[in-house]
């Protein structure tokens, strides 16, 4: 991938209000974002507080989450023309299992299925 470079060091505060728009522009909200968020990487509230004030990159938003949901794994589809379920390089499919999670939470799945219940 071409642009892996650029989305590893790529804030993750630069893009976290686009899915806060995109959620809430199809009726949903921030609380059921920051549920999916916090079931992908395993963070928290405060911990997001963190990220965003300290510009941490996307890379390292993955590398340091405390615990990527092992269900992750069942996150399949295409999200920018890529099939996650074939993406190899591991940060770039987390980037795009969160990518999904968030089209999914604004598509207006229902919550048991965006986490893999």
């Amino acid at each position: 991938m071409k642009n892996a470079e650029r989305m590893y060091k790529m804030a993750f505060a630069s893009v976290y209000p686009h899915y806060i728009a995109k959620v809430e522009k199809k009726g949903r909200t921030i609380d059921e974002l920051h549920t999916v968020m916090f079931w992908l990487t395993g963070y928290n509230e405060n911990d997001l507080q963190h990220i965003i004030a300290n510009k941490t990159t996307f890379e390292a938003f993955f590398n340091n989450a405390p615990q990527i949901n092992e269900n992750a794994s069942k996150i399949t589809g295409v999200i920018c023309g890529y099939r996650v379920e074939e993406i190899e390089d591991k940060i770039i499919q987390q980037i795009r299992y969160l990518d999904k999670l968030v089209d999914e939470l604004a598509k207006g799945k229902k919550m048991e299925k965006i986490l893999r219940k």
